[in-house]
């Protein structure tokens, strides 16, 4: 029987594709597959655990130009949820299935390789939800980034038993940071990305941690307008929706569109700012005085650092840059953007990018 037989795309049509899987009985126990069921096998082999899944997401998302990514990822009984939502160019709205379909791509002229393999075949989003029990655009448009939410049962689709330690950073020969210690769970899957991208602005927690964060970030992006009369916040880009929500109802649900489902409770005490933000990894794994190159940034032993609230945070930076200007005007030097303010277990650490001017 040959792939174009009448009699196959009748049964096809009727039973769907899983119903048939040879293509070709060839003897002696050989069959030739039909390319469904070889696309399905070779989709479940390359997923092999959920770290997996989000090292496949985290590359989706680079390779959508995206410049800042969060990974909100929590575990419910046996259920492993995660939610990835960056700032990409996004997907249309008739897309939002068929990127999941085999062979689907949006890398024509390109394909990545790195660390992880070869990236752009058109697999890896169909590899996803091949291995999991939900997987779906939450929330994409074009030019306006994306919401991806996956749900996948740990009985099935295993992850490493340890997915509270944070892996020790030491740096190379050459002065780049890299992963050498820690069991192989979430956190150093994102953390072994953001090593590799230092240019990302990547975070990582609970859903609740990165509602409050893009509640906070958003913020300060949105100009007046946007935050107090937007009608449409579709028109928003997705990660910058939350914060244009006017009270603890409309977050919350914002919030569960995207795939970071919280109680009001929760909303309105991100809308009172009594939850403090995360810090993007690239200025956890170079917001330390400078290392040896022997030496390991300690923010990964001991993540349980002191917390400041970030209105605090921002105004001991404010301070901190009219401090410099007395330095600015004697020494002819101009600052390149907000002091960076790092928080360590013991210590609180100040950081000034600067040009000299002519």
């Amino acid at each position: 029987m040959s792939e174009t037989d009448p009699l196959i795309d009748f049964v096809t049509a009727v039973s769907g594709d899983g119903y048939l899987k040879v293509e070709e009985t060839l003897g002696n126990g050989y069959v030739r597959l039909r390319v469904p069921e070889a696309e399905r096998r070779q989709a479940k082999h390359d997923v092999r655990s959920f770290e997996d899944i989000v090292v496949e997401l985290l590359r989706n998302a680079r390779d959508a130009h995206a410049q800042r990514i969060f990974v909100a990822t929590a575990r419910d009984g046996n259920d492993r949820i995660l939610t990835m939502i960056d700032d990409g160019v996004g997907v249309p709205g008739a897309l939002h299935e068929t990127i999941f379909e085999p062979r689907v791509t949006s890398k024509l002229e390109t394909m990545v390789m790195d660390r992880w393999g070869v990236h752009g075949r058109g697999m890896a989003l169909f590899s996803v939800r091949s291995n999991v029990t939900v997987a779906k655009v939450a929330a994409s448009a074009p030019h306006k980034g994306s919401a991806i939410a996956v749900v996948a049962d740990t009985s099935t689709l295993a992850e490493r038993a340890d997915q509270s330690t944070w892996p020790t950073v030491d740096v190379d020969e050459n002065g780049a940071l890299k992963v050498t210690r820690g069991p192989h769970n979430i956190i150093r899957r994102v953390v072994e990305f953001a090593c590799e991208h230092p240019a990302l602005e990547l975070y990582l927690g609970t859903p609740t941690e990165v509602l409050s964060t893009l509640y906070s970030l958003g913020r300060t992006h949105l100009d007046v307008g946007d935050l107090m009369f937007c009608d449409d916040l579709e028109r928003l880009h997705v990660w910058q929706r939350p914060a244009a929500c006017s009270d603890a109802a409309e977050l919350t649900e914002v919030a569960t569109a995207m795939g970071l489902a919280v109680s009001e409770r929760t909303a309105h005490r991100i809308l009172g700012g009594e939850l403090v933000c995360l810090e993007a990894l690239s200025a956890q794994l170079t917001g330390s005085e400078d290392p040896a190159p022997e030496a390991a940034p300690d923010i990964y032993r001991d993540r349980r650092s002191l917390r400041i609230h970030h209105s605090d945070l921002g105004a001991f930076r404010r301070e901190l840059t009219r401090a410099f200007d007395v330095l600015a005007e004697r020494y002819y030097l101009t600052l390149k953007g907000e002091p960076r303010v790092t928080i360590g277990r013991d210590t609180i650490n100040v950081r000034f990018g600067i040009e000299k001017d002519d």
